[in-house]
């Protein structure tokens, strides 16, 4: 059986110990989720996943189809490379299609990701089983992991960063992995030549009113507001802000909603749960955060969590509706807090 912690998942992932079988990224953090798949076909594909021949496929593809999953696994690469299958969104329905190809994956990898599972998840308990399985949680960085990762990003690529720097982004930067992976590229390419970066450069190439309208969006759906809901979503779309990252930033946030909810359940008050959230949210945004923890149960918070990724598959599924798509969960969601 074989369980990784999450500490152990970057020395993993720089020398994975199968060159075959079932991988399986998992955790309440999509983008270090989808980091650690990329990273996965990077590294049995050396580097060029089309050579590769690299397939995707999504949970769903495979439930109204299991002979799917095997058919691509055994497939032999039209480019001679190792076969690599992805598969988003994935649950414990796959489990039976799986089974055939836990002791013999035919050469292939099959890289698996999903949402957070429990010990108990079947699928989750299944690839830890497995003797050709691996389970690698993500979840989200705290102070310590990203301040990590900031300083080996900058160390290797040169760059000498004032020692503000650090602190700042920690204090401006959220912890999806996705996101704070686009930003360190925004600062190591705006520090390429110059090889050194301040606090000031930090403050004006991230602070973006991207981050600002989204919040804006998320706190009118938290606190029941439609008409503020409406404006604010309006504004992201003529922005040119994708609807995706709009239900992306809405699902993280739902789901450290829950966390905190979980703690004032616990007995712990709404300003502790707040003040030791990490990374801490903006003193700007504390009051109507904790209006939002006064107005949703453990339960609606859940049901949110789902309504969100239901949502997110619809838009992929079809992407001409997936404005209205996201109006429509959006609005919903809103109305459940106004309720309140």
């Amino acid at each position: 059986m074989t369980a990784l912690k999450a500490h152990e998942v970057a020395r993993f992932l720089a020398h994975p110990d199968l060159d075959e079988g079932i991988f399986l990224a998992y955790g309440t953090d999509p983008g270090m989720v989808r980091e650690t798949s990329q990273r996965l076909i990077r590294y049995f594909s050396a580097d060029d996943p089309q050579a590769s021949g690299a397939v995707t496929l999504d949970g769903a593809e495979i439930d109204a189809d299991p002979s799917i999953l095997a058919i691509e696994a055994k497939t032999i690469s039209l480019f001679g490379g190792k076969r690599i299958i992805r598969v988003r969104n994935a649950g414990k329905s796959l489990v039976m299609t799986l089974t055939e190809l836990a002791d013999d994956p035919a050469g292939a990898v099959i890289i698996l990701e999903a949402g957070n599972l429990l010990p108990k998840d079947a699928l989750r308990a299944f690839v830890e089983a497995a003797r050709r399985g691996r389970a690698l949680p993500c979840f989200p960085d705290s102070d310590e992991t990203l301040s990590a990762l900031f300083r080996e990003t900058f160390a290797k690529e040169g760059i000498r960063a004032d020692a503000d720097v650090i602190q700042t982004m920690r204090e401006i930067f959220g912890n999806d992995r996705e996101i704070t992976r686009r930003e360190l590229e925004k600062l190591t390419l705006f520090a390429a030549q110059s090889k050194v970066l301040t606090r000031d450069d930090v403050l004006t190439l991230c602070s973006d009113n991207g981050a600002q309208i989204t919040n804006t969006i998320i706190d009118a759906v938290g606190t029941g507001h439609p008409e503020k809901l409406e404006l604010a979503l309006n504004r992201a779309l003529n922005s040119g802000i994708d609807v995706q990252r709009v239900l992306r930033v809405a699902a993280l946030h739902f789901a450290e909603l829950r966390q905190w909810r979980t703690q004032v359940d616990a007995g712990k008050s709404i300003r502790d749960v707040l003040g030791g959230a990490r990374p801490k949210p903006h003193f700007s945004r504390t009051s109507v955060l904790e209006q939002q923890l006064r107005l949703w149960s453990d339960g609606a918070i859940a049901t949110g969590c789902d309504r969100l990724h239901q949502a997110t598959l619809e838009t992929r599924r079809r992407p001409a509706l997936a404005e209205a798509t996201t109006r429509r969960v959006l609005l919903s969601l809103c109305m459940t807090a106004a309720a309140h």
